[in-house]
């Protein structure tokens, strides 16, 4: 866990972690920091050496011959970039033939642009809870956010 640490403060500079958690405080989570979100993760290296570094992950192999597609981080990010500035801010705006625009302008299927869309509203109510827990930023706060992180994920 701590090597993965240092890996993300290699990649994710001081200032845009600030103003990311003070969007996430302000419920103003974003598609545009959703990508940018992916873009470090894909900064720190292959999914699967990253993923191996979190306590209970370094079998993912194991349970999948496959292993984990990296490659899915580069399409859910052409499914971003392929929607317009006013779309990435406001995901309500995406209907039906958005979502075909989306996907044709992605190389991806318009199922693929709804489970990037579905992932993004999860990850939205998740922060949603994270960010604005009470409790301060010592160590009873952060357990506090943990234990809700437990609860959401079982």
């Amino acid at each position: 866990m701590l090597s993965l640490i240092e890996k993300a403060e290699e990649v994710v500079d001081q200032d845009s972690a600030l103003r990311l958690q003070e969007r996430i405080r302000k419920n103003q989570f974003t598609l545009d920091d959703f990508r940018d979100q992916l873009r470090a993760i894909r900064k720190m290296g292959p999914i699967e050496q990253v993923l191996g570094m979190l306590p209970g992950m370094g079998n993912l192999r194991q349970v999948s011959p496959e292993g984990v597609d990296g490659k899915a981080l580069g399409r859910v990010e052409a499914i971003i970039n392929s929607m317009t500035p006013q779309e990435r801010r406001s995901h309500q705006l995406i209907n039906g033939s958005r979502r075909k625009r989306i996907a044709k302008g992605s190389g991806t299927s318009v199922e693929e642009v709804n489970r990037v869309l579905k992932q993004f509203v999860q990850m939205q109510k998740m922060l949603k809870v994270v960010g604005g827990m009470q409790g301060g930023s010592g160590p009873r706060g952060m357990r506090k956010r943990m234990a809700a992180l437990r609860s959401m994920m079982h």
